[in-house]
């Protein structure tokens, strides 16, 4: 079991993370979402104890993740910037985490080395994005870990290799039990990997729920009126979006579904239509502030 508590990580002046809470069980696969720049990586470099927290800390089976030479052993971080031994091949970086990881297994190296169609004896720094992203999971794998900690691990992947990553990851996790966070600004990535899903935005995290508690969790809603309405006239319902087009008002609200749609109801719309969000429309809602406006850039 991996816990974050009340972690908070700053570099000099800049806040990174702010109080960030959230656990993820023995054998589960949480997916950390947020844009470019929100403190994913931040986090899970905190993860991996690479990072020391100003504030809090992060244990892992009950032990504090930071100079834990030993925990460090049972846990495999991958970072999104992927750093290779100048002149080594797959085989040289097997040898040298063999030294560090003692569950390191040949058989599975081999055996998924040869499943990706990768020459061991080639130098990785000759590799493509995509194949040294291949190379990198497939040791870590080979380290038999009982953590794992991936940063953007299916970027620069084609269809097929990230198809056979994901399943490669699920039947490890189902197997050995491991735990597993991985990050992406992508959700289309996660939604079918994950049993959770962690949204960070503003140095928080802003929404961590069980895929199956977000999904048809919440509602949009299509509403028209005889009468011309305002934002304004729904001051009674917990409004989280709200757009306007001519009498066509579209709204999202927080709440309980069927209290928001009996409030709906009750102002007799003559037009109403109930759509489920799906998760990218959901992530995309919490994000909801933190864009740019086009529109003033060539004026």
């Amino acid at each position: 079991m991996v816990e974050v508590i009340n972690v908070t990580k700053k570099f000099g002046n800049f806040t990174a993370l702010s109080g960030i809470s959230f656990s993820v069980k023995k054998g589960s696969v949480y997916g950390l979402v947020g844009y470019n720049g929100a403190g994913k990586t931040t986090l899970l470099k905190t993860a991996a104890g690479v990072y020391k927290p100003e504030e809090g800390e992060v244990r892992i089976h009950g032990e504090n993740v930071y100079e834990n030479a030993k925990m460090k052993q049972r846990l495999f971080y991958v970072p999104d910037d992927l750093y290779f031994q100048p002149y080594a091949n797959m085989s040289k970086m097997a040898r040298f985490y063999k030294g560090y990881y003692p569950k390191f297994n040949e058989n599975t190296f081999e055996k998924l080395t040869e499943l990706f169609g990768l020459d061991k004896t080639k130098r990785l720094n000759g590799f493509s994005k995509g194949m040294q992203r291949q190379a990198e999971l497939v040791l870590s794998m080979a380290t038999h870990p009982e953590v794992l900690l991936l940063d953007e691990i299916f970027d620069g992947l084609d269809p097929a290799k990230r198809n056979m990553s994901k399943k490669l990851l699920l039947e490890y996790v189902s197997e050995k039990e491991c735990t597993v966070i991985i990050s992406s600004h992508n959700l289309h990535e996660l939604g079918d990997i994950c049993d959770h899903i962690g949204l960070i935005n503003g140095q928080k995290i802003v929404l961590d729920k069980a895929v199956d508690e977000i999904s048809g969790s919440r509602r949009k809603f299509r509403l028209a009126f005889e009468k011309d309405m305002e934002r304004t006239d729904f001051d009674g319902i917990a409004l989280k979006s709200f757009t306007k087009d001519g009498r066509i008002i579209t709204l999202t609200a927080e709440g309980d579904n069927g209290e928001v749609e009996a409030k709906l109801r009750a102002m007799n719309p003559a037009l109403f239509e109930v759509f489920t969000l799906s998760l990218e429309e959901i992530f995309l809602e919490e994000m909801e502030g933190t864009g740019y406006d086009l529109t003033k850039i060539f004026d």
